[in-house]
C-alpha cells in the first residue's frame, strides 16, 4: 500500500514525465501552434503583397504612395488619423 502510494506521487510529481510536466508541454505545443497559424498568416500576406509590387510600375507606385506617404511634386498628401 505504501509503495502503491510512493509511487503515484513519484509519478505524479517528480518523474521526468510527470502529468505536471504533460500539462506544461502540452500548453507549450498550444502556444506554438498558434504562433504557426499567425506566421502563415504572415507569410502569405506578404506573398500577396509581393506579388501585387511585382504586377507593375503602376501598383508599385500605389504601394508607395499608401505605405509611404509619398506624393508627386504637385500633390499633396493628407493622413487622416482615426481615434477609437
Amino acid at each position: 500500500m505504501v509503495a502503491s502510494i510512493l509511487f503515484l506521487v513519484w509519478i505524479v510529481f517528480f518523474d521526468e514525465n510527470s502529468i505536471i510536466s504533460h500539462q506544461k508541454n502540452k500548453k507549450r505545443l498550444y502556444e506554438l501552434k498558434q504562433q504557426e497559424l499567425y506566421y502563415k498568416e504572415r507569410i502569405e500576406a506578404d506573398r500577396q503583397k509581393l506579388i501585387d509590387l511585382e504586377a507593375g510600375d503602376e501598383e508599385l507606385e500605389r504601394f508607395a504612395r499608401e505605405q509611404y506617404y509619398m506624393s508627386k511634386t504637385d500633390e499633396d498628401v493628407f493622413v487622416i488619423v482615426e481615434d477609437d
